[in-house]
């Protein structure tokens, strides 16, 4: 007789089990990180964005997992996987509007509309301003006019000054609430007077904690002025924040640069490798991730891809804090 009672039960036990899997399988199929993230399917495996430039700093695109090397504290670990990395790309454009980069804004609204362009056809991407308070031009989205309109709106603002970090602290706060696995936060600059009043340390925490990676292009006419703070603050923040993350700083000695500098990134974002790396099970983060390639005159950049959760209730997504 007890027999007859418990298969019911063992009937709807299954029928839960079944619609669980069911969930789990739309779940993963419908959100690009978690189907990214069952590419990593043991637990241990973890997995970085990795640029390969050669010494002209053209993209390096024919190479193998057996051509990387991971380290995590110093340790090597082992590269299961190197494929290329079709993800898209959450790009988050800043712009300087003070006063001060007035002669440079017009080359790089113009240089702007082409790299729009071409990033948009697979990326969503956001325009900011930071001249007086940080400003949104056009918000994530793919619609090419909607992002000429935001470029459209690159002008100087008479009177103002630059406000770079608060501006990427304010951009890395709303990626938090966004969900992707591959950032970029790009922030064009004349790299004179810096108004922020966050210390460098603290923005670049911001950085590392968004998952993010941070490249910069500093108009380097005038040397930086290190007895003030505000410019001694953002020197500090642009060296810290784009080597923490695998990022890189470049250096333009007139607007006219602003064009190579951007197709630059635009064909390294194109050509980036997706590793994938073991890591023993431990509870304690590694403090520094590194990568490198074994062919010598090549040079590697890596933004490790932080794991994400969901928050109870469904609340949004949630970053695990970064080593």
């Amino acid at each position: 007789m007890s027999s007859f009672v418990r298969l019911p039960r063992i009937l709807r036990s299954l029928t839960v089990v079944a619609l669980v899997v069911a969930c789990g399988l739309v779940a993963a199929a419908t959100s690009p990180r978690l189907a990214a993230q069952t590419r990593a399917s043991r637990s241990t495996d973890h997995l970085m964005y990795v640029s390969v430039l050669n010494k002209d700093g053209a993209p390096v695109t024919n190479l193998s997992a057996a051509d990387f090397v991971v380290r995590e504290d110093g340790v090597a670990r082992e590269v299961v996987r190197a494929e290329k990395a079709t993800e898209p790309i959450m790009l988050s454009v800043l712009v300087d509007t003070s006063q001060a980069a007035a002669p440079y804004i017009p080359d790089v609204r113009r240089a702007l509309a082409g790299f729009v362009k071409r990033m948009a056809e697979r990326n969503r991407v956001a325009i900011i301003g930071f001249g007086e308070r940080p400003t949104v031009f056009t918000d994530y989205t793919r619609d090419m006019p909607l992002l000429q309109k935001g470029v459209d709106r690159v002008f100087p603002i008479a009177g103002s000054g630059s406000y770079l970090l608060q501006a990427v602290e304010e951009t890395c706060d709303r990626l938090a609430k966004l969900d992707f696995e591959r950032a970029v936060i790009v922030a064009i600059t004349d790299g004179g007077s810096e108004f922020s009043d966050q210390d460098y340390q603290q923005a670049v925490s911001a950085v590392r904690a968004s998952g993010a990676t941070f490249d910069a292009m500093v108009f380097n006419i005038a040397t930086p002025n290190l007895a003030d703070f505000g410019q001694r603050n953002r020197e500090m923040f642009l060296d810290a924040a784009t080597s923490a993350t695998g990022g890189t700083r470049a250096l333009l000695l007139s607007s006219m640069a602003i064009d190579d500098a951007l197709s630059h990134l635009a064909d390294e974002l194109a050509n980036q490798y997706r590793i994938t790396y073991g890591r023993p099970e431990s509870i304690i983060p590694p403090k520094k991730i590194e990568v490198s390639v074994r062919q010598p005159g090549l040079t590697a950049r890596g933004t490790p891809v932080l794991v994400r959760q969901r928050c109870p209730g469904g609340a949004g997504p949630r970053r695990r804090a970064p080593p």
